[in-house]
């Protein structure tokens, strides 16, 4: 046995030379349970005495006293004693208690930590306060709607120079579009922005007319866009055009007759259920609905009509709630509302709900579907309870509208009323007015800029405020705690850095026409080309002029310049006398004998004498006659 632990102790040095380590580790530490149980027995016994003679000691005062209060003293004794009894085995943590404070063991249900201050209390009483804080102050928030209108912060997207005059926020609230008097109709991408605030597309989806109206779908893949033209769109998200309406015939008389509107459209939206519905009303007089599904004609027609059964102009028009009522406002200041499934007779009708002549410039539903609020071209607010429809719940008035598309439109909790000012240009400031929906009275105003407030918008999703102002700029108001995403995303973002074009700063390349003697004179001026060009008479083109004198270049001087009139100089003026043309001839006879050239040499050898008749007298020539012809018959 002893050679094998010397074998093993010989084993164990080899390891720990080649492992470059001295031990395995420390030993373990070994307990003795017996005198553990001892010692515990002994300090037991020796508590259980103290206890006793403690109790001998004291009066027949303190033993009245009860003996809660003698304990405390002797557990503390107990405890220290303990704590000086196991000290051998392990040391206590920490500095030593100080004198007559109580070990946690021996308080189970107090405080761990040193002594609260006085009028301080525990971490339990505090959760809960804290709870009944909290509740309190979310019923104060809910009391209040006015804490609710996150108008801490704002950004400024630049649309143009022109009025907004129309705002889309889709569903989820990543993608804003702006359409304005401008035609152009701008993108706007949360997520995708930085804090440049740059639109990531712009277009004119309908050429040269004013934007009236955006709206995204419910589902908000598609974007109805009206505009001042008599044919509806539907873009996508990306602005590529899905669907145009069918305009229709201008010379029918029922409009009911039509495929679709003939004059311009005044305003329009999505169906709330129904993904492929839409709703435009035009100048034609009539509300139509469409299907996004068929472009070839529209889904039913409602006809406005005045008291007087005749044709009155819809300015807007919009869906209930649940999407079974079609209401709209008309010049004439009447509101109608129609079911949705019956469109020959009204369902709701009220006849003085506006100034008569005045253009209802927007109606909304509330979001529990009750009330319905309606902005007058006549500066003034109004609420309306359908199910008793001849009077006005509320009016508020004083609110100057010079745009035929003011908007008004109720807060996410339906407890706030939201419209905008205009003003005339430098006169002021373009407000956006807070009403209370009970009371009615204005418990909050926001002046948005030096122009009228054309467009406002309150987007449910991201608790966030979007405004359009007649100066070309679109607004969005936000908290950062109460908000959502929208313009929270784009703010945080640094501008991305311009890239700068690559310069070459050595080496340069110079081709030969690149020098100043071959390189051609830049043309500064075209007014000094067309002088320069004016005095070349090759590239003006610049008629010769007459020739004077002799003549020169082969043309001559300027009586005969041209072939008539050098004939005319040199035959037919000529003046000699050429009466007798055999004389005439006769004239070279006798040097063509002499010094033949031409005919003579070639009929030398072969010519005959030529034999001439001999002139004769005329008394001759009478004798010679012969007697037939002296004699009359």
């Amino acid at each position: 046995m002893a050679a094998r632990g010397d074998d093993s102790g010989k084993n164990n040095e080899d390891i720990s030379s080649v492992m470059g380590f001295s031990g395995f580790g420390k030993k373990a530490r070994t307990f003795d349970f017996n005198a553990i149980f001892e010692q515990t027995r002994r300090t037991a016994i020796e508590r259980s005495q103290r206890a006793v003679e403690n109790r001998q000691q004291e009066t027949p005062r303190e033993r009245s006293a009860g003996p809660s209060q003698s304990v405390k003293p002797s557990a503390s004794c107990s405890s220290r004693q303990q704590d000086s009894d196991d000290s051998s085995d392990s040391e206590p943590v920490g500095p030593p208690l100080p004198p007559g404070h109580t070990s946690v063991a021996e308080e189970d249900e107090e405080l761990i930590g040193p002594p609260l201050p006085p009028g301080f209390r525990g971490s339990a009483a505090d959760d809960d306060d804290d709870d009944n804080d909290d509740d309190t102050m979310e019923d104060d928030d809910d009391d209040d709607p006015v804490k609710k209108i996150p108008d801490t912060h704002e950004i400024t997207l630049q649309h143009g120079t022109k009025t907004v005059s129309a705002l889309g926020l889709d569903p989820s609230g990543a993608r804003l579009v702006t359409g304005g008097y401008d035609f152009d109709v701008k993108f706007w991408d949360f997520a995708g922005m930085d804090a440049a605030l740059q639109a990531f597309r712009s277009l004119q989806p309908c050429e040269c007319h004013q934007i009236r109206s955006l709206q995204y779908s419910i589902t908000g893949d598609v974007i109805l866009v009206v505009a001042g033209n008599a044919q509806a769109k539907v873009l996508d998200r990306d602005g590529f055009q899905v669907l145009e309406c069918v305009k229709g015939d201008q010379y029918i008389v029922d409009m009911a007759n039509t495929k679709g509107h003939t004059a311009m459209l005044n305003s329009g939206c999505w169906h709330p259920k129904i993904k492929e519905e839409f709703l435009t009303c035009s100048n034609d007089g009539t509300v139509r609905t469409w299907d996004l599904n068929n472009d070839k004609k529209h889904k039913s027609v409602f006809k406005p009509r005045s008291l007087q059964g005749k044709r009155v102009t819809p300015t807007c028009c919009t869906y209930s709630r649940d999407g079974k009522l079609i209401a709209a406002g008309c010049q004439d200041g009447t509101i109608q509302i129609w079911d949705r499934n019956l469109s020959v007779h009204t369902k709701f009708h009220c006849r003085q709900a506006h100034t008569p002549g005045s253009d209802t410039s927007c109606l909304t539903f509330s979001y529990d579907g009750t009330t319905l609020a309606s902005r007058g071209g006549d500066d003034t607010l109004k609420t309306w309870d359908i199910r008793s429809f001849k009077k006005p719940l509320n009016v508020a008035t004083g609110l100057t509208s010079y745009f035929p598309m003011t908007d008004c439109c109720f807060s996410p909790d339906d407890k706030l009323l939201v419209t905008g000012t205009s003003v005339k240009r430098e006169e002021g400031n373009g407000k956006l007015v807070f009403f209370d929906r009970e009371s009615f009275k204005k418990v909050y105003e926001i002046e948005v800029a030096s122009a009228s407030v054309v467009r406002c918008l309150w987007h449910p999703k991201l608790n966030q405020i979007m405004v359009g102002t007649a100066d070309g700029l679109a607004k969005v108001y936000y908290d950062p705690v109460k908000s959502q995403r929208g313009a929270k995303l784009c703010v945080v973002k640094n501008k991305r850095k311009e890239k700068q074009a690559e310069t070459l700063t050595q080496d340069y390349i110079i081709t030969p026409h690149a020098l100043p003697m071959f390189r051609e004179a830049r043309q500064r001026s075209t007014r000094k080309q067309l002088e320069k060009d004016r005095l070349d008479p090759m590239k003006s083109h610049k008629p010769e002029p007459p020739v004077s004198g002799p003549g020169r270049g082969g043309r001559v001087a300027a009586h005969g310049g041209t072939l008539s009139s050098f004939i005319v100089k040199n035959i037919a003026l000529d003046k000699t006398d050429d009466s007798n043309p055999r004389e005439a001839i006769l004239r070279h006879a006798k040097e063509a004998a002499d010094n033949p050239y031409w005919v003579a040499p070639a009929y030398k050898q072969t010519q005959p004498d030529p034999l001439f008749a001999e002139e004769e007298s005329e008394d001759e020539e009478a004798d010679k006659e012969p007697e037939w012809k002296k004699r009359k018959i």
